[in-house]
């Protein structure tokens, strides 16, 4: 492409290699694909990552969407290749930016954390002069994310659990409030960013951010997808790239002002009781767990009443095994002492 420095004219079925993106260079109306040399692996060889931006015929906002943070979690991946095979680019005002899969080191070796070891998602974002995980987020950070007005972060649950379709976002701030309530989902976690996550570092220079959860690990599912498509477009009309009608929930959210993890304390095989998006009771037995022999040593029980956000499924588990995550909609009774 003549307006865009390449290195090499063509990498995949014509798909240009950048070292770097002008983005005020693409022309209105059109929709690129192009992979973008982040880093080099250790024989020397370019570790390159997928985007693809549309641009409207009209100036608007810049939303990004990113996917597969971590390598097992690739839910995200269908849902940015759908939005980018519909979008009428020709209807569009701003610019759409997807990253089906941002750490491409883990996603090939189907684990979760980077190759050093890191957990991209805590050391967002980065350093310039770091070790291996930090310098890779670092240059994704500042060659992508700084460009978006609006990022939306595709995630799913981890190994060995399973999770609802949720929302993670700070529901005391009215942008990102109203970013989560778009979305349509089952439940709204109110989760203030921490430090080291793509959406804390996104905020932290003044990018309104929310995390979709959606999701098992390692599997695509197709009605999380659909879901997730319709918060999508939901935010594309709200922020004005999209002329449409904003689709509303069949039901209203959960909106959970706190939610915790509970672990077991002893080994064993477990048995957890609750579905996702169960409620429970204050004191209602949440899960069982048994010896090898099959005879029972624990019993685990709601500490508060709330909503099943998600579970391990995992049954044989060390001491401090996942059980269940438990969204509450007060503060907790531990809280209220």
């Amino acid at each position: 492409m003549w307006f865009m420095e390449t290195y090499l004219s063509t990498f995949d079925s014509d798909i240009d290699v950048l070292t770097r993106v002008d983005h005020d260079k693409i022309p209105e109306g059109t929709i690129y694909k192009f992979w973008l040399h982040l880093v080099t692996d250790g024989i020397g060889q370019p570790i390159l990552i997928p985007i693809m931006i549309a641009k409207g015929n009209s100036p608007g906002k810049t939303l990004g969407l990113t996917a597969a943070v971590h390598g097992n979690e690739i839910n995200g991946i269908p849902i940015i290749q759908s939005l980018f095979q519909h979008i009428d680019v020709t209807q569009l005002c701003g610019m759409l930016i997807g990253i089906p899969v941002v750490n491409v080191p883990s996603l090939l070796r189907k684990k979760r954390r980077f190759p050093d070891g890191s957990d991209l998602n805590h050391i967002m974002p980065g350093k310039p002069y770091g070790n291996v995980g930090q310098v890779y987020a670092y240059r994704f950070f500042n060659q992508i994310v700084k460009h978006f007005d609006y990022l939306v972060d595709l995630h799913t649950a981890s190994f060995g659990r399973v999770n609802s379709y949720y929302i993670r976002a700070d529901m005391d701030d009215p942008g990102t409030a109203k970013m989560a309530l778009l979305q349509n989902a089952q439940i709204i976690v109110h989760n203030p960013p921490s430090d080291g996550t793509l959406r804390g570092a996104a905020e932290s220079i003044g990018i309104p951010s929310i995390t979709l959860e959606v999701g098992d690990p390692n599997k695509f599912q197709k009605g999380m997808v659909r879901s997730s498509l319709t918060g999508i477009h939901n935010l594309l009309i709200h922020m004005g790239m999209l002329k449409g009608t904003i689709e509303p929930p069949d039901n209203l959210p959960v909106i959970c002002r706190h939610s915790f993890w509970m672990y077991t304390d002893a080994g064993g095989i477990l048995t957890i009781e609750p579905k996702l998006t169960d409620w429970v009771k204050k004191g209602d037995r949440v899960a069982m767990l048994r010896n090898i022999f099959g005879d029972r040593i624990k019993e685990y029980f709601a500490p508060d009443d709330g909503i099943i956000v998600g579970k391990g499924v995992n049954p044989i588990v060390q001491t401090g095994g996942r059980i269940l995550h438990l969204g509450l909609t007060t503060t907790s009774s531990n809280e209220r002492k």
